[in-house]
């Protein structure tokens, strides 16, 4: 990826956003909306962490396997690793809303640690989930959670190991959660996240029932650094024309693995992260192959648009 200059914007600014549709040429048609907010993710808190030893537990977080339940929407060397939920089952890694007592996993008591960071700092009256998600040189579908329930909770995500190469994006906004940043993830829009770095950014995540009442935070300390915002340039009809053009190749076999460069170029590009799935159906286009249409279709359906409890995506 290359280099970004960085800008500084607060959460809740409005300005403009993208929205990309494709043309009937294929190619992609930039118009502005007004008036979207840049970015509806907060950060809530700064902790501590730096006066933790935590270096152990997350090179024991980096051995451990990985079941893969989540491959569909990954590219790259992304897994999902599950400290405690409703079960105590290692295995028990898909996110599902439960009204069990939270459970810890045989990892998670290998992880005390970061067990305490969690049992220290948040109330644990509405917690259902603690997981830490590792991504190293990869990147997820945009996608939209929660879209299987009625109900969306709060996610929070901080970053235990993290570097500059790792960014999330929401909408069209590309921005960096820094190491012991507070976050709560607005993921009932779509977002993605990607890191180029052959070093695994490891992140906790805490999942809660009830996306409206907020999460009650001790022991954070003042935040020393504004949030960061990156500003990418612009796309070219060039850039367009080379992605989309590419779908001349597109084949059933090829799909899952061409649909990473799709994803990418929003973080590099100041884009809607729905280009994605609109370039990427434009490219199925140029291949003439009506299966090849209709699985990026599905794929775009799944990611943001509908799923059920327990749907998986076969690529």
């Amino acid at each position: 990826m290359s280099s970004h200059a960085i800008a500084i914007i607060f959460p809740k600014k409005y300005g403009d956003a993208l929205e990309e549709r494709p043309s009937f040429s294929g190619r992609i048609k930039l118009t502005r909306i007004e008036g979207i907010s840049l970015l509806n993710s907060q950060r809530l808190a700064v902790l501590p962490i730096d006066s933790l030893d935590l270096d152990s537990e997350l090179s024991t977080v980096d051995s451990h396997e990985y079941g893969g339940e989540y491959d569909a929407l990954t590219f790259g060397s992304w897994s999902c690793h599950v400290l405690a939920n409703g079960s105590g089952a290692d295995s028990d890694i898909a996110f599902r809303p439960h009204d069990g007592r939270l459970t810890l996993t045989e990892l998670g008591k290998q992880l005390p640690g970061i067990m305490s960071l969690v049992t220290e700092n948040f109330s644990l009256d509405r917690l259902q989930w603690v997981r830490i998600f590792s991504l190293r040189d990869g990147i997820m579908a945009p996608h939209v959670d929660f879209l299987e329930w009625a109900k969306a909770g709060t996610r929070l995500q901080i970053p235990l190991r993290t570097s500059e190469e790792s960014l999330h994006s929401e909408n069209d906004v590309v921005y960096h959660l820094r190491r012991g940043e507070v976050w709560k993830i607005h993921t009932t829009v779509p977002h993605s996240a990607c890191s180029t770095s052959e070093t695994a950014r490891l992140s906790l995540c805490l999942d809660f029932a009830d996306a409206e009442e907020p999460v009650a935070i001790r022991n954070d300390i003042p935040a020393t650094e504004p949030i960061r915002v990156i500003e990418r340039p612009e796309p070219t009809e060039a850039d367009l024309e080379e992605l989309t053009d590419s779908g001349r190749t597109l084949t059933p076999a090829s799909m899952r693995s061409d649909f990473r460069r799709f994803a990418a170029l929003h973080f590099e590009r100041r884009v809607h992260a729905l280009a994605a799935f609109d370039w990427y159906e434009a490219a199925a286009r140029r291949s003439g192959d009506a299966d090849v249409i209709e699985k990026a279709q599905a794929f775009r359906r799944y990611c943001v648009d509908s799923r059920t409890d327990g749907e998986t995506f076969d690529w």
